[in-house]
């Protein structure tokens, strides 16, 4: 269990927080972590290319010449694959990209991509956000008060109204909660700043 300075929203020190060694410290599994983020990305893709294949196009129901006589290749319509204008031969159809992961390698995609954060100094703890309204200048006074940099991944403990509508406008912010955390957002991401609890509710789930 290693301990973590816990930062208060004005960039002082609020305390320190013990920290599982085996979610946030252990050592990164390259080749897992790259087959998650490839998952990821393989599911955002929308596999809704598609092309006309010899049924599809238009046209071509008379049958250009006739079979025997004229010198040339047989040809039953003008909409067969090798004419300008056929139809296409083993073209994209729409499809998922879509695939799985077993449970136990999607953990430890998570694990190395937290450890690796932690390995750079690019993660940071926080007490809490304590906005009573959705504020955006008092947002960013946070965000520069704790020293982070452009894009940042801000996770929270739950659902948080108010942290979100605040980070809506701030140009490579992105929020998400503790249930939400995935490997691509904090790949993605400078830095990740998560809340204490927050963090305490992950090393609940991967420790």
């Amino acid at each position: 269990m290693a301990n973590y300075d816990v930062l208060k929203v004005d960039g002082s020190k609020a305390g320190s927080v013990e920290l599982n060694d085996s979610v946030f410290a252990i050592e990164p599994n390259n080749d897992v972590l790259f087959e998650a983020i490839n998952l990821q990305r393989a599911s955002l893709r929308q596999g809704t290319h598609a092309v006309k294949n010899r049924s599809a196009v238009r046209g071509g129901g008379r049958k250009p010449w006739r079979q025997k006589g004229t010198g040339r290749a047989r040809q039953g319509t003008i909409r067969a694959p090798q004419w300008r204008g056929g139809g296409i031969v083993f073209g994209p159809t729409p499809r998922s990209y879509a695939y799985k992961m077993p449970k136990k390698m999607r953990r430890l995609a998570l694990r190395s991509a937290l450890s690796f954060k932690v390995q750079e100094s690019n993660l940071t703890v926080v007490d809490s956000f304590n906005l009573d309204a959705p504020r955006t200048k008092e947002f960013k006074t946070i965000l520069s008060n704790l020293e982070q940099p452009k894009k940042v991944l801000v996770v929270t403990e739950s659902e948080d109204v108010n942290v979100e509508l605040s980070a809506r406008n701030i140009p490579g912010l992105q929020v998400t909660t503790a249930q939400g955390l995935n490997v691509l957002d904090i790949t993605s991401a400078d830095s990740v700043l998560i809340t204490e609890t927050a963090a305490k509710k992950v090393e609940e789930v991967l420790g």
